[in-house]
């Protein structure tokens, strides 16, 4: 099922941002934004079936070498998200944009309030691997303040997003309520 998602995902991503503007201006002008709260942002889309997603770009990024060495890199959109798309059962799936191709067979680490979680990768995208792990995400960033994922690119970039989770609860009952 989280393969099948893959090209949801690429699409939603691209609907919210362009590789030529900065995410957060392009989310906030999206026409298929329908909410925005804080630091999250609440999208619909009707077709080709209807889906709704919260998400929100990184407040920081930090790519370092393989020795710790802060680098510039260029990434595509970064975003942190959860999806509802009733007609495919999803309902709240968890998923995070890297804007890289991540290392194959690699898995992306994400901390919320001391609690860690890992998400398997495949292309630019991470998922938590059960409907369960979902769950207990979800639960976390509700309570949480900030979620930080790290994880490594194919040519061995390693990378640290922080994420603001202010908003998120008041975003993702939206994106529930649009798409239940």
């Amino acid at each position: 099922m989280k393969t099948s998602i893959t090209k949801i995902l690429a699409a939603a991503a691209m609907s919210v941002a362009t590789f030529s503007a900065p995410l957060a201006a392009v989310a906030q002008e999206s026409e298929n934004r329908v909410a925005a709260n804080t630091d999250w942002y609440v999208f619909e889309e009707a077709a080709p079936q209807k889906q709704c997603w919260s998400a929100s770009p990184p407040k920081e990024s930090v790519n370092t070498d393989q020795n710790g060495r802060v680098k510039a890199v260029r990434r595509g959109a970064v975003l942190l998200m959860v999806t509802y798309m009733p007609s495919s059962g999803i309902n709240g799936q968890v998923s995070f944009i890297g804007g890289y191709p991540f290392k194959g067979g690699s898995t992306v680490t994400l901390e919320i309030s001391g609690s860690k979680f890992e998400l398997f990768t495949e292309g630019e995208t991470a998922w938590p691997a059960t409907v369960a792990d979902d769950t207990k995400i979800i639960t976390a960033m509700k309570r949480g303040a900030t979620a930080v994922l790290s994880g490594g690119s194919a040519r061995g970039t390693r990378t640290k997003d922080t994420f603001s989770l202010l908003g998120f609860t008041a975003s993702l009952a939206e994106a529930s309520k649009r798409c239940p």
